[in-house]
């Protein structure tokens, strides 16, 4: 295998051992009788959800909510920390809430809790994606059928929070907050590389519509978070090269290829974490 196409493989998460400790985890879930604490979640479809999870991380959904920031943290809670994700799963479920790695609890509002209707997403992901976001949110409920303004605005995540969950759910203690605008592109992606051959994480902040789906704005702006994960192709930039890389997005793996110039104007923040 060439340098060039090492550099572009996906690492393989979760570890087997670990996740066979979380199916087990899953299967005493499924065996107890304690009842659930939210009226509009199924308890078979979010244990039935919950395992899909496990056989393939990439398969957790946001479907129609603005939730990509808890997206990425809990993908990468998956294929780190199997077990945890399913500790986290359960305890919200039949308690309304979760300690994190770091002992920080977290709980869903009896509001969120009662809410009821189209989700817009899978039951399970919406169970840890909706509080997660509400956890941060001072003023904004989180609705799942809220006028999209709304929706959008109690959506949005901000970089310090990604830090804040890396540090809290995935336990890296070793975090760093790039702007790649400022501190160069090519850098930026020498770093990601790096980290991830560390067996670390990348979440960084893209324009989606650029980097995406091909359909560029007027005017450069953020709008979307993915994790990357696959090492990136970081040619010179002075040559017409595109840029390639891999990331988790919308419930799937996407690849984004871009020339250097695209890549500039829409690659805003990096945010770096390594195991201890």
């Amino acid at each position: 295998m060439s340098g060039r196409e090492d550099r572009r493989r996906v690492q393989v998460f979760p570890d087997p051992q670990q996740l066979q400790m979380a199916i087990d985890a899953i299967a005493e879930f499924e065996a107890s009788t304690v009842p659930g604490v939210w009226l509009g979640l199924d308890r078979e479809q979010v244990i039935s959800q919950m395992r899909s999870r496990l056989q393939n991380p990439f398969s957790l959904s946001q479907g129609g909510q603005p939730f990509c920031g808890p997206a990425v943290i809990v993908f990468e809670l998956i294929r780190h920390h199997p077990q945890q994700y399913v500790t986290i799963c359960r305890n919200l479920f039949q308690l309304g809430g979760f300690h994190t790695l770091k002992n920080t609890w977290i709980s869903a509002s009896e509001r969120l809790r009662n809410s009821r209707g189209n989700f817009q997403m899978p039951q399970a992901d919406w169970m840890v994606l909706s509080t997660l976001r509400e956890s941060q949110n001072l003023w904004l409920p989180i609705e799942p059928n809220a006028p999209d303004i709304l929706r959008n605005l109690a959506g949005i995540t901000k970089p310090w929070e990604i830090v804040g969950w890396t540090r809290e759910l995935l336990g890296f203690a070793d975090v760093n907050f790039t702007k790649p605008y400022l501190f160069g592109h090519l850098q930026a992606m020498e770093n990601a590389t790096a980290v991830l051959d560390q067996g670390g994480v990348v979440l960084a902040l893209i324009n989606a519509e650029a980097l995406l789906k091909n359909k560029p704005p007027l005017i450069p702006y953020p709008s979307h978070w993915v994790a990357v994960v696959s090492g990136m192709d970081f040619a010179d930039t002075n040559s017409p090269q595109l840029i390639d890389f891999q990331v988790y997005s919308w419930a799937q793996k996407m690849r984004v290829t871009a020339t250097p110039q695209a890549f500039s104007l829409h690659f805003w923040e990096a945010i770096t974490a390594q195991p201890l």
